[in-house]
């Protein structure tokens, strides 16, 4: 499922325009994303956690030519399935 689909499905579900739908969306996917940004873990109960974790540089290797690369300092998104939603997806 992508963003549209959600849209579409929660215009539909809860018979609201998709202007409003949309609107929801993205409210929810920046909240989520200015909570990262500032260094929050955002928890969803029932689904899962994002978090960021953090990695420094290192010295790495171009695969094709064996020269060495500096890998610059690096934050990514993490997320970890919340054990409601294991089991959901387990039965």
């Amino acid at each position: 499922m992508n963003r549209s689909e959600l849209i579409k499905r929660l215009a539909d579900e809860r018979d609201i325009p998709m202007e409003e739908a949309t609107e929801i969306v993205s409210i929810f996917f920046d909240s989520m994303k200015e909570a990262l940004q500032n260094g929050d873990r955002v928890e969803i109960r029932g689904f899962g956690s994002f978090k960021i974790k953090k990695y420094e540089g290192y010295q790495g290797r171009n695969p094709k030519t064996g020269d060495p690369v500096q890998v610059s300092p690096k934050r990514l998104p993490f997320f970890r399935a919340g054990k409601e939603l294991k089991e959901y997806l387990n039965n």
